[in-house]
């Protein structure tokens, strides 16, 4: 084992990425080291990459969908052992000290960490990652089918899973893209009559092999009409980051229906509040998970053999696979195959 590894690095706000070598890092006393064998390209790496994100420091190693194996355990870490084939995802770790924490509500820990954000994530060959951020990845999920799962895969599992929607109940995945492609796949394991709603008629096909039991084309039809004829809603999952797209969905909910937001526009959302009245309906909002969230996910996803859409990319290949990403122009996830 040589003393360098190479990695793909944001040197300032805005730059591109420096595909560099440098030293192998060790983990701490509460960290692993994991060898990375893929990471995935998320919208979210803008935050490091366009500097957006309060508080990010440089030089910065983006990718928060980490896959890979331990190679190297912190001398108080009990849990994880060298060879482990391991995730990390974007929640990188709590202090399991503060308020939220206390009542195990890591998610929302006061001083939590964001991998490839608060620290170096995967686009590279090695990352420290803190062990209680760690999932396990079962042998049945190829790494780079595995990698989105960490963020794609646990947002849209994790977001059904804590609805009230139950097996036979209708469900609407709004855009059949980078999340929506693993929310009709998931809501169709679930159990759900599930519906795929999206302004691209030529994702039919695919949303109905992906296990939609229907179809709607919301550039020929109103979409909340269309779910009405079907009986109203009890879920719909917004994917589509569009304030027109959440909005053109709301009144599809029936009785105590939900419309539950995890792809995020850049613009406010406008709300019939009177609908919302009329149907004891909601508009709420769902963000990823912690690493046993993630380990359910990974695990839900072997069982059912549900696999994200990949495109992958070498390392040197970090900005063209980031720069398809942004565009929407990736089928449906970039990943470095590293």
């Amino acid at each position: 084992m040589t003393n360098t590894m190479r990695a793909a690095v944001v040197t300032e706000a805005g730059a591109d990425f420096d595909v560099v070598e440098r030293p192998i890092p060790d983990p701490d006393s509460t960290e692993v080291r994991v060898a990375v064998d893929a990471c995935g390209i998320c919208h979210s790496d803008a935050f490091v990459k366009e500097g957006t994100f309060p508080g990010v420091s440089y030089p910065r190693v983006p990718g928060h969908e980490v896959v890979g194996h331990i190679d190297a355990v912190g001398a108080d870490v009990t849990a994880w052992s060298e060879g482990d084939r391991v995730g990390a995802g974007w929640h990188g770790g709590h202090c399991f000290t503060c308020d939220p924490c206390r009542r195990g509500d890591f998610l929302q820990c006061e001083h939590g960490e964001i991998t490839g954000l608060t620290f170096d994530g995967g686009y590279a060959e090695y990352a420290t990652v803190p062990a209680e951020a760690l999932a396990a990845v079962p042998a049945e999920l190829a790494a780079v089918d595995a990698a989105p799962l960490l963020c794609a895969g646990v947002t849209t599992y994790n977001a059904l899973r804590h609805s009230d929607a139950r097996p036979g109940d209708l469900v609407a995945v709004v855009g059949v893209g980078g999340l929506g492609h693993l929310g009709v796949q998931y809501a169709r394991a679930a159990g759900f009559e599930t519906v795929a709603v999206s302004h691209s008629p030529d994702k039919r096909d695919l949303a109905l092999d992906l296990g939609a039991d229907h179809f709607v084309d919301a550039s020929e039809r109103d979409p909340a009409a269309a779910l009405q004829d079907l009986g109203g809603a009890r879920v719909v999952l917004s994917t589509a980051p569009s304030a027109d797209a959440i909005e053109s969905v709301l009144g599809g909910i029936g009785a105590d229906g939900e419309v539950v937001v995890v792809g995020i526009p850049g613009e406010p959302v406008s709300t019939d509040v009177q609908q919302l009245v009329g149907t004891r309906g909601a508009v709420s909002g769902w963000g990823s998970g912690h690493a046993r969230d993630s380990q359910d996910t990974l695990e839900f996803s072997a069982l059912r053999d549900i696999t994200p859409v990949v495109e992958t990319f070498s390392l040197d290949e970090v900005g063209d696979a980031y720069d398809r990403m942004m565009a929407n122009d990736a089928r449906f996830r970039a990943v470095l195959d590293v």
